[in-house]
């Protein structure tokens, strides 16, 4: 596999690994389909998670300042995600509060039924609860 060269691989080539890989294909088969390293697919993943498809820069190359910014369009973008993801977690958190109450409620519930229907001591002896009558 290793011929000497280094290779150098391009943006479309990385961006393909760390989409197949985000996709759910296992490290391993991209590796081993692509021939690349797997720590060569972690950084790009990494490079990937952090600055989007502009983090998979060729190698070696320096970055400019202004190609780490993102423009407006891609910045948008982002805010209006997050802004999508902080209304998401507030839904969930109100969810779960909500469910919290109800568990709450319930474990009292629960706690009066069990004191409500104590067993009785031994035979012969009335129970807690009056019987239904039937």
């Amino acid at each position: 596999m290793s011929t000497g060269k280094r290779r150098v691989f391009n943006r479309e080539f990385k961006l393909f690994a760390v989409e197949r890989y985000i996709g759910g294909e296992s490290a391993a088969s991209i590796c081993r389909e692509l021939q690349i390293r797997p720590s060569h697919l972690s950084k790009w993943c990494a490079h990937f998670r952090r600055d989007g498809p502009e983090g998979l820069r060729l190698a070696g190359r320096p970055r400019l300042a202004a190609a780490v910014e993102l423009d407006s369009a891609a910045e948008a973008m982002r805010a209006k995600d997050v802004t999508t993801a902080c209304k998401h977690i507030g839904e969930l958190e109100r969810k779960v509060g909500q469910q919290q109450v109800e568990l709450d409620f319930f474990r009292r519930a629960l706690r009066q039924v069990g004191e409500a229907r104590r067993p009785s001591d031994g035979p012969g002896v009335p129970t807690s609860m009056p019987s239904s009558g039937r």
